[in-house]
């Protein structure tokens, strides 16, 4: 691959973190497994890095039973201290019972929505933002909506969804396409 056609931030990078640029970053999901899966990630990338995280997805997805929600949110005090020994696993007790949490929450959202994709997207309108990066500089590590949709999130009683974080997970499951104009896995 030609690394002068994919975004700045992903040349160079490993295997992983090439393959979820390609396939995963700013591309549109409305499948709430994933969308659970990235809220979870992103939370756990929360002060590291996403290499870090990309590293142990599959062993994230095998200690959280592939982030099946309604099985996470089963989780108990008990699986979290033996998950506290996983090696393969970041292990910080905070972001560990926050999947259950969330798991929680993101069931309550669903109940009310309908799904947690309804849920998420309406703040956008059910439209992709294209910010139409030319440079890696124009990428944001905030705005104005990943503000809103973090307190709105928070207010819902999720954890580890700061406005960073939220945004990261907003590219993530491609309500911002970030890709840079002359990437050519740009969606938009």
């Amino acid at each position: 691959m030609n690394d002068n056609f994919i975004c700045t931030w992903a040349r160079g990078t490993s295997d992983l973190m090439q393959a979820y640029h390609a396939n995963e970053w700013g591309q549109v999901s409305h499948d709430d497994r994933y969308i659970f899966e990235m809220l979870c990630l992103e939370g756990y990338q929360a002060g590291l890095s996403w290499n870090t995280i990309i590293n142990k997805r599959a062993a994230f997805k095998a200690a959280f039973h592939n982030f099946e929600v309604h099985l996470v949110a089963a989780m108990t005090d008990e699986d979290i201290d033996q998950l506290m020994q996983n090696p393969d696993i970041l292990r910080h007790r905070g972001k560990l019972s926050a999947t259950i949490s969330n798991a929680k929450a993101f069931i309550e959202v669903q109940n009310e929505f309908g799904s947690f994709d309804n849920y998420i997207w309406k703040f956008v309108n059910n439209h992709q933002i294209n910010d139409h990066i030319r440079i890696p500089e124009e990428v944001h590590a905030k705005t104005p909506l990943s503000e809103k949709i973090s307190a709105d999130l928070k207010k819902r009683g999720f954890k580890f969804v700061g406005p960073v974080t939220t945004y990261s997970f907003m590219q993530g499951i491609g309500l911002i396409n970030d890709h840079e104009i002359e990437c050519m896995y740009n969606p938009g």
